[in-house]
């Protein structure tokens, strides 16, 4: 027997493993608040330490131990790749050189707290200052599910992460742009090969990964609908990715303006006789932005492709997700109500919506006062002091 499981009680339960010593085996105990699946997972994990050598008894596990431990038994396995490759990142080029050799049992506070200061002070490889606070608080974010998931298999008491005070990341200012611009970027755009992909972001309010993940088949040009069900994302080493959306509400459906569908007709007819030249029939299941070959769009060109664009036309630091708030704004303006911008936007909820554009409401709060007060016109209205007649 080389592992069990057993419950001490509700919750929580006690992981026992057979370990490898000179002439004789020894037993290691692990608990692990959670169920019994939690417990079973970690029972595995340790098992496969075993097995490759990187087996170290938890109280004399580093932070940096726990942290590789965490990416190949967790991240690995319940994480987007491009999710997995940013935490990757964090933890080798970050982590683990500031915190990689203290031993796990014995990280405080003082240790997360002194790394944040130092991080925004000159966190940065290449010498040049420190870093952001919203990247600090990224890095935050990775080492406290780190630590939760020690916590959860019984390898420390408590979380220290829990009593750090995390950089206040500072909420990014959305530029805006108006109608004239928008008419002057779609003008500057016509003839190039992004202009269909970038009049659909502007119409949809899609993010680029939705946009560069649309099929075929996800769009009836009849009811002019598109539903976005996957996106694309591109690894580092080249590789495309499709995901479903990260949320229930990322996965919906859109109506299509007139215009737009009109767009994606000509689009689609131009797709094909692209394909026939090369011999291909466009299928369902193609992308409604590609290559001719029908390869991918790489997403970081078509934001490049946008930028030289906006700089054509005077629009200096303006991004391709600029757009989607564009798109957001002109509705608003437009009187469309907040919940039904924000399930064009795939937003997790209506808090979202109002928060991220909270510069249009006030606006629109004057607007419904003198509706308002238009709807009551004919009414009287009684000054006296007393409002008595």
């Amino acid at each position: 027997m080389r592992g069990h499981i057993r419950q001490r009680s509700k919750g929580s339960w006690e992981v026992t493993i057979d370990v490898p010593s000179t002439g004789k085996r020894r037993r290691s105990f692990v608990t692990v608040h959670g169920t019994k699946k939690d417990a079973q997972r970690r029972l595995a994990e340790l098992l496969v330490s075993i097995d490759n050598g990187s087996y170290v008894k938890p109280k004399h596990l580093t932070v940096g131990e726990w942290l590789g431990q965490w990416l190949q038994g967790y991240v690995a396995t319940n994480t987007a790749p491009r999710t997995r490759e940013r935490y990757e990142e964090i933890v080798q080029l970050h982590l683990i050189p500031a915190l990689g050799l203290v031993r796990l049992s014995a990280l405080q506070p003082e240790h997360i707290q002194k790394y944040y200061a130092d991080a925004l002070e000159s966190g940065r490889r290449d010498g040049k200052g420190g870093l952001s606070a919203r990247t600090v608080h990224h890095h935050h974010r990775v080492l406290y599910e780190a630590l939760r998931h020690a916590v959860k298999h019984g390898i420390i008491g408590r979380n220290p992460g829990e009593a750090v005070d995390t950089p206040r990341p500072r909420n990014r200012e959305i530029t805006m742009i108006g109608p004239s611009d928008v008419l002057r970027l779609l003008d500057a755009a016509k003839g190039t090969p992004y202009y269909p992909v970038l009049f659909t972001a502007l119409y949809t309010g899609l993010r680029r990964g939705e946009l560069l993940g649309l099929r075929w088949c996800d769009l009836d040009l009849d009811l002019a609908t598109l539903s976005v069900v996957q996106t694309l994302q591109q690894l580092h080493n080249g590789q495309y990715v499709f995901r479903e959306p990260k949320s229930r509400r990322g996965r919906r459906q859109i109506a299509l303006s007139p215009s737009l569908a009109i767009l994606l007709r000509q689009h689609r007819a131009k797709q094909e006789d692209s394909g026939k030249m090369l011999g291909k029939t466009l299928g369902p299941a193609d992308l409604v932005f590609s290559h001719p070959d029908g390869t991918p769009l790489r997403p970081d060109s078509v934001s490049r492709a946008f930028r030289t664009i906006a700089r054509a036309v005077g629009l200096h630091g303006v991004r391709l997700h600029d757009l989607r708030h564009a798109h957001a704004s002109l509705m608003l303006r437009q009187g469309v109500h907040p919940k039904i911008v924000s399930e064009r936007l795939g937003h997790s909820g209506i808090a979202i919506t109002i928060d991220t554009y909270s510069h249009v409401l006030p606006g629109l709060q004057e607007a419904a006062a003198r509706r308002f007060e238009e709807g009551l016109q004919d009414v009287s209205v009684d000054v006296s002091p007393t409002g008595i007649g």
